[in-house]
């Protein structure tokens, strides 16, 4: 059992995790567009993992430490991005991390994440600007779909999780648990039409095949489940595209 509470520790509570489940769905995208660069990869972990690790440790003790770490971060990012990139990509990148210091900041009188329902949708589409537009030469609107409702139908199981301790109105407490799971499955549904009727059909299976899984996840999402369903488990399914097609190129 120590192995697993050390993996939970500095895995998952970490932000380690959900930070590499983010860079592998960014990975699908770049290889389904034939734009895969490793220091690409590697901006994009920063960004993520820096930025869970801001929204986390809000007003904690430990927040002085992790703006220093970020700070560190974004000197590395610009550094990666002045070597590897275009300079419009710096301008990119920092329209991403600034709609996230938007997301949840101390210092602001209202962060987007008290506003009720926007929350889900935010979360989405910082994460489609980053599979659309930062690590490819030129916006690309299908994937900018995918990506927004895939990853707003991901966020929903968690408010799920949060109905009971969340301060202000959510969907789950609005309409429901088993609404807001509707919600979900019409978000995964159309993610999915678009994938197949616009990626490559190497690709579009895969997300098919990710989106079936994401479905039974979500139709099992409880506010009674253990913290690791969705901390693991709905947390894999914004990586499981990329993990999939892996397992089809190595398959064929």
């Amino acid at each position: 059992m120590q192995p697993l509470k050390l993996l939970k520790k500095y895995v998952i509570d970490g932000q380690i995790y959900v930070s590499l489940m983010g860079t592998f769905l960014a990975i699908f995208f770049m290889l389904e567009q034939k734009a895969f660069r490793f220091p690409t990869v590697l901006l994009i972990f920063i960004t993520y993992f820096s930025g869970y690790l801001y929204t986390k440790y809000q007003g904690s003790k430990k927040f002085r430490s992790v703006l220093i770490f970020n700070f560190i971060c974004g000197i590395i990012s610009m550094i990666l991005i002045m070597m590897n990139h275009h300079e419009i990509r710096i301008f990119k990148w920092l329209v991403i991390v600034t709609l996230g210091l938007l997301y949840n900041s101390t210092f602001m009188e209202s962060s987007i994440r008290k506003i009720p329902f926007l929350k889900v949708f935010y979360v989405g589409l910082t994460w489609a600007l980053i599979n659309s537009w930062l690590i490819l030469p030129e916006f690309h609107f299908t994937i900018f779909w995918i990506s927004m409702l895939f990853v707003t139908a991901l966020v929903l199981p968690f408010d799920i999780r949060d109905m009971k301790v969340d301060e202000i109105i959510t969907f789950p407490k609005l309409i429901g648990v088993q609404n807001t799971k509707f919600l979900a499955y019409s978000l995964v549904f159309f993610a999915t039409v678009v994938a197949i009727a616009y990626l490559k059909p190497q690709f579009a299976v895969a997300f098919f095949v990710a989106s079936v899984f994401t479905f039974l996840l979500i139709f099992f999402s409880e506010n009674s489940n253990r913290e690791s369903y969705f901390s693991f488990w709905v947390e894999s399914l914004s990586g499981l595209p990329f993990l999939i097609q892996v397992i089809i190129s190595y398959l064929s």
